[in-house]
């Protein structure tokens, strides 16, 4: 038998594995709450929490993959609330629900390409340039509406935000398909191995002959899009799209994506690790609502799970150095 089939070592493998912490740390949380409160358990809370989780992990997809290829986005609460008003801004203006959902997406990628540009081709630190782009796109979304929300009531919104099939929400089926796409995308293409090249060194991938400038530039635009995805998810759960729909998103979304094992430094992380972050994310707020907690110490909660999180990344990159 070798070192690493002894149950022993092959358990100490897995535990040292950051999704395998964070699910410990879920299960905790579940035990907890199962005794802690009645309802916890119950069916339509579960699919509740699910849902909560769904628009953040569908958002984190995107934004793991920027981290990932070492850059950042802090615009996508912004384009949250961008795509929400555009969509619905067009849907009411036309009547036409294709063109009225192609907004949503297109705008959402409209800010990623500007974002990836910005980075690439004009080589301003993400961090900057997403910043810009944030106040811009809040900006937009406010001269776009004049502050009052529009009214979303397209179809395919409604399905998007509120639609359940056998009770189960919509925004969870779609973002289960997603993480499983991305998955499969990340691990199993060229382009997917090439993101996490770029992250480890990217001059070393520069020398491979990979376009690290090209690739860059898409990990922004699926990331906008998705933010755009999300936003008209949650326009349609409130059949209103408000300027300020998903201010403070982007908060949860880093977090879901460190906590879930990602390295800010880049060029490591998994889909499976977002999943879970946005799940856990979502486990505290429930916690929160549930155990009759103020909600001002959910904003505090966040603060310290992404401390806790790139504390955690940087004590285990400081091990391997």
């Amino acid at each position: 038998m070798t070192a690493l089939a002894r149950p022993g070592n092959w358990a100490k493998a897995a535990l040292s594995q950051r999704e395998a912490s964070v699910a410990l740390m879920i299960l905790a949380l579940v035990i907890f709450l199962a005794f802690a409160n009645e309802f916890f358990l119950t069916p339509r809370n579960l699919l509740n929490v699910g849902r909560q989780a769904s628009v953040v992990a569908i958002v984190a997809l995107g934004q793991a993959l920027v981290i990932i290829a070492r850059g950042l986005d802090l615009s996508v609460g912004s384009v949250l609330g961008l795509s929400a008003v555009a969509s619905a801004f067009v849907a009411q203006a036309t009547g036409n629900q294709l063109l009225a959902l192609l907004s949503g997406l297109g705008t959402g990628a409209v800010v990623g390409l500007v974002n990836g540009g910005l980075f690439t081709g004009l080589n301003i630190n993400p961090f900057i340039a997403t910043l810009g782009t944030l106040s811009i796109a809040r900006g937009l979304a406010l001269l776009i509406t004049g502050g009052i929300p529009i009214p979303f009531n397209a179809d395919f919104a409604n399905f998007l935000g509120a639609g359940r099939i056998y009770t189960v929400p919509i925004s969870l089926i779609l973002m289960l398909l997603l993480a499983v796409a991305f998955h499969i995308f990340a691990s199993r293409t060229r382009i997917g191995r090439n993101i996490y090249a770029i992250g480890d060194s990217p001059t070393a991938a520069r020398l491979a002959g990979i376009n690290v400038e090209g690739t860059r530039l898409l990990v922004f635009i699926l990331c906008g899009t998705l933010a755009g995805l999300g936003g008209m998810i949650l326009g349609g759960n409130l059949a209103s799209a408000n300027p300020d729909l998903g201010r403070g998103y982007e908060l949860d979304v880093i977090a879901a994506v460190i906590l879930g094992g990602t390295a800010l430094s880049g060029g490591r992380g998994s889909i499976l690790g977002v999943v879970l972050g946005a799940l856990l994310m979502a486990l505290l707020s429930n916690a929160f609502v549930l155990l009759g907690m103020s909600a001002h110490w959910q904003v505090v909660s966040k603060g310290l799970v992404i401390i806790f999180a790139v504390g955690i990344d940087g004590v285990r990159r400081g091990r391997e150095d």
